[in-house]
């Protein structure tokens, strides 16, 4: 258990003492508050410290003050029923337990990791009942927390979902994902294929206007930078192209968005490619669009996971020939685009390259020393 433990040597029944855990190493002394004892509000918090009645190993403490592991807390009496009985939840049915239990790809001592099915909301919302948040009292044992959520993926996007089981891993892998350190790679099916088979998109993006938020459009002028890195691994004629697809930024709906953006929408996205999303044939109207794989630093060593394709998306890849092992056999991250630099040093390289053939070539035209002395 990774809770703090409450000392036996309390000065008397009401003045409590907490020795902090190893998971809560590093972390402000109002933050250990609220995640233990959130019965207790910032502010009284605030005036303990400001009186000395709140002690860290004997002495006065900040609230901006981080704990390390092992200190001794004191919290003195009072501050308790300050804020709302935490809201019980409803017990889980076996079906869902089975559910939840049949996401699992990998577990650890921080990480849970899941492959989300499609059509599963990340998180509850207006009318959303069924979501992953709803389920993950199933990977609760005795005395452990409830694992969080530290990312999300779009409620049709299947795939790699890590969920943190301690509050200290929650605030880890979030701070890889917001650092942009995690490498995260897409497959998606998409309708024609583009120009370049490898190349940056680079559009910032905004909420449109008018639709309550829920669908975002390229903004260049007050949306956020956004940027998508896309291969193409493979290509049914011109009918529909596997792309790869590695963000660089996490805006909301941003792959979907940066793919309708290049004139080639996600098989299956109407939201973003109207009609021209839906192939005709035997082709799922379902969106073609998957986490596949996940790279990320971890509390216990580095995570490196993948997810298998939901039915509907592997069927589509069948029936337009294209082969999964292809695309698991490319590297994990595609090449960065030449730089400015890069590219005149291929220029020069090309020009000399030229300039050589064509010597060799005026040379054999008017009998160069090869040929000399043979007359």
């Amino acid at each position: 258990m990774n809770s703090p433990k409450q000392d036996d040597r309390a000065q008397d029944d009401k003045v409590r003492q907490f020795t902090v855990a190893a998971d809560d190493d590093g972390i402000r002394l109002d933050r250990w508050f609220k995640r233990h004892l959130p019965q207790i509000g910032f502010a009284t918090v605030s005036r303990w410290a400001r009186t000395g009645q709140i002690r860290v190993d004997g002495g006065r403490a900040k609230p901006e003050d981080r704990l390390a592991t092992g200190q001794v807390v004191r919290v003195p009496p009072g501050g308790e029923n300050t804020a709302p009985a935490p809201r019980t939840r409803k017990p889980l049915t076996e079906e869902e337990i089975a559910s939840a239990e049949a996401m699992v790809i990998e577990k650890t001592r921080a990480a849970i990791v899941l492959n989300k099915p499609p059509g599963l909301a990340t998180q509850g919302g207006t009318k959303t009942h069924s979501h992953v948040d709803g389920l993950l009292d199933a990977y609760v044992g005795d005395d452990e927390p409830r694992p969080r959520l530290v990312h999300r993926l779009d409620k049709d996007t299947s795939g790699v979902l890590l969920v943190a089981r301690t509050p200290g891993s929650a605030a880890f892998f979030s701070k890889r994902f917001s650092g942009r350190s995690a490498k995260k790679v897409y497959w998606a099916l998409v309708v024609g294929v583009p120009d370049l088979s490898e190349g940056l998109i680079e559009a910032s993006l905004a909420k449109q206007p008018g639709t309550g938020g829920e669908k975002m459009h390229v903004d260049e002028e007050n949306g956020q930078p956004a940027k998508t890195r896309y291969r193409v691994v493979d290509r049914a004629g011109n009918r529909a192209a596997w792309v790869e697809l590695h963000p660089l930024t996490g805006r909301t709906h941003q792959l979907r968005v940066h793919m309708a953006a290049i004139g080639h929408p996600i098989v299956g996205d109407g939201k973003y490619g109207g009609q021209d999303a839906f192939l005709t044939g035997t082709i799922s109207r379902k969106m073609h669009l998957h986490a596949r794989r996940l790279v990320i630093d971890s509390p216990d060593g580095k995570i490196d996971v993948t997810a298998e394709l939901p039915e509907h998306f592997a069927a589509s890849m069948e029936n337009l020939g294209f082969d999964p092992a292809i695309g698991d056999a490319l590297p994990d991250q595609a090449p960065p685009p030449p730089g400015r630099e890069a590219k005149k040093q291929a220029a020069r390289k090309h020009a000399k390259e030229y300039r050589k053939a064509r010597r060799g070539e005026r040379r054999q035209r008017s009998g160069g020393p090869a040929n000399r002395g043979r007359s």
